[in-house]
């Protein structure tokens, strides 16, 4: 038994997988086992789910065996799809703002996602652990707009994350996120078949909505869910977001 990282509560042994589970399952592709096993833990008190040993690793592990050139093989949508799909998400929902908005794209990867919000007249930058691992993200200033799309599930210390958001944003700001809420998805007693529990994508940390009620609190923001996928972390709502943010 270990504690969760969120609540300090007692982790139990979820199930094992192979390191070579991946997102990519729910399209029906299967790779051959690595042989690998990743044990997943639960929090008792909360519902966290995470891989410990994994989120032990050192950064360079990570670079080695997860952000390698095999990945876009288990996420093939992360190079232009899904930033392009989330930019232009942005852009509708939060229409002639670009003027007043300070933005960053929290774990962007290589900034496409940034760069499109640019073309668009948006004042917007990105960061990303891997791309951008010799920049301190609290010396970029502090941001009335965060977004962070499938970055949560990834992040080997949930309490850093949380700490730099709690920086980074300016009050009123808002940070929206993606993560699936593992809610309804994993069984206390039953194998992890979960596609999104997948170690070769680096989903390491899977959030139940208590878990993430819990972190807002302990960094003094609020919480809402627009979905079980998308997400809000706010102190309060900015004028440019009210029209599209009733909380």
């Amino acid at each position: 038994m270990s504690r969760c990282p969120v609540c300090g509560g007692a982790a139990n042994l979820l199930d094992v997988v192979d390191f070579n589970k991946s997102c990519e399952e729910q399209r029906g592709k299967f790779v051959s086992l690595a042989g690998v096993p990743v044990y997943y833990e639960q929090c008792e008190s909360c519902g966290f789910c995470f891989a410990g040993e994994i989120c032990n690793w050192p950064k360079e592990r990570f670079a080695e065996l997860i952000y390698n050139q095999e990945y876009k093989e288990f996420d093939p949508d992360y190079l232009s799809a899904r930033p392009l799909a989330n930019a232009h998400a942005v852009l509708n929902t939060f229409k002639d703002t670009a003027s007043s908005v300070r933005h960053l794209d929290y774990g962007g990867g290589d900034g496409l996602l940034s760069k499109t919000l640019t073309e668009h007249g948006w004042n917007s930058m990105t960061w990303d652990p891997f791309a951008h691992s010799v920049i301190n993200p609290r010396d970029l200033g502090a941001f009335n707009f965060i977004t962070a799309f499938e970055v949560f599930e990834h992040v080997p210390d949930v309490h850093e994350l949380m700490s730099h958001l709690k920086d980074l944003l300016q009050n009123p700001g808002i940070v929206i996120f993606s993560t699936l809420l593992l809610d309804g998805n994993i069984q206390k007693n039953a194998r992890l078949t979960w596609w999104y529990a997948s170690p070769r994508n680096g989903h390491i940390s899977l959030f139940s909505r208590k878990s993430l009620e819990l972190l807002a609190a302990q960094y003094g923001f609020q919480f809402r869910s627009f979905s079980p996928g998308v997400h809000l972390f706010f102190t309060e709502i900015p004028a440019f977001a009210q029209h599209a943010i009733t909380v």
